[in-house]
């Protein structure tokens, strides 16, 4: 696949999320004033709360289903291409999602909006303080670019982009992220879906876009 059109697809999945992101600080003076409009209007909109709740929850978990589906097909058809793509997803994201983002929030120390500080705790386990990045959105991102850069269809990547801005919508909305965190979220799964694709072999997929 040409260079232009895999970075096509990096664009596309990442515009939505990225452009949430400005709209954010077009609409809004400073993250602070954000956190405070999105804190009254989910206590006043519970339904809608539920809703975004739903995202934020489920998000992540939705997406293990599609790297099932091409792990299972690459164990019946014997095609080491699926599997080694979706097991090398696997270890990066556990390695670059998790560890190495979980490392960064403990290092870092950076207060959730819901606790109502500002000053940093460096080197903390105290969960309250693992603002930065959002781990959430690193995941989200990580899986929506891998698994755009393996179908390389065009829809499929911006509806998945369209999923991973709704789930970095969700932790600002709900007050566990500033935006700044998500942004940095969505720098690492950008990291994480771009090693996938190119220590699994997305070169070699089956699929053309």
């Amino acid at each position: 696949m040409r260079h232009a059109a895999l970075a096509g697809h990096f664009v596309l999945v990442s515009l939505p999320l990225l452009g949430m992101l400005l709209v954010l600080m077009w609409v809004f003076d400073s993250e602070a004033q954000a956190i405070a409009a999105f804190r009254i209007h989910k206590w006043q909109n519970p339904s809608f709360q539920s809703l975004i709740r739903f995202i934020t929850d489920w998000g992540n978990p939705i997406l293990y289903i599609p790297f099932l589906a091409i792990l299972y097909r690459g164990w019946k058809h014997h095609d080491k291409r699926r599997t080694r793509y979706t097991l090398t997803y696997v270890v990066v994201q556990l390695l670059i999602c998790f560890v190495l983002v979980n490392l960064t929030k403990m290092a870092l120390g950076r207060p959730r909006p819901e606790t109502g500080e500002y000053l940093y705790r460096f080197l903390t386990f105290d969960p309250h303080y693992h603002s930065l990045p959002s781990g959430h959105s690193a995941e989200i991102m990580g899986s929506c670019l891998a698994l755009a850069l393996w179908l390389k269809r065009w829809r499929t990547t911006l509806l998945l982009g369209l999923f991973a801005a709704a789930m970095g919508f969700s932790r600002v909305y709900l007050n566990m992220h500033f935006p700044t965190d998500v942004f940095f979220g969505w720098l690492f799964g950008a990291c994480a879906g771009w090693t996938t694709y190119v220590f699994g072999g997305g070169e070699d997929s089956p699929h053309h876009g």
